[in-house]
């Protein structure tokens, strides 16, 4: 297992009503590594949720790859160069 880093992953989901049930099995899957999540619905039919990690550079990576396959969902993440 590598060093871990912080990492904060952001997420807009258009449609929520369709793929909360994925997405959040998939957050679930991931739960070693999630420290926090955050969502916020908008009545236009768009959620955007935060969610900050901690874990090894192969774990998130494979979190923010899995969470962007969800079709409706677009991802960005920012990774700590710092390691603990």
């Amino acid at each position: 297992m590598g060093e871990n880093r912080i990492a904060f992953i952001g997420a807009i989901i258009e449609e929520p009503e369709r793929v909360q049930q994925e997405f959040n099995a998939v957050v679930s899957s991931y739960k070693s590594i999630v420290r926090s999540r955050s969502g916020t619905p908008f009545p236009e039919g768009i959620a955007v949720i935060s969610i900050v990690t901690m874990g090894d550079i192969d774990a998130i990576n494979a979190f923010t790859g899995r969470l962007g396959q969800i079709p409706n969902v677009q991802v960005k993440s920012a990774i700590s160069k710092k390691t603990f």
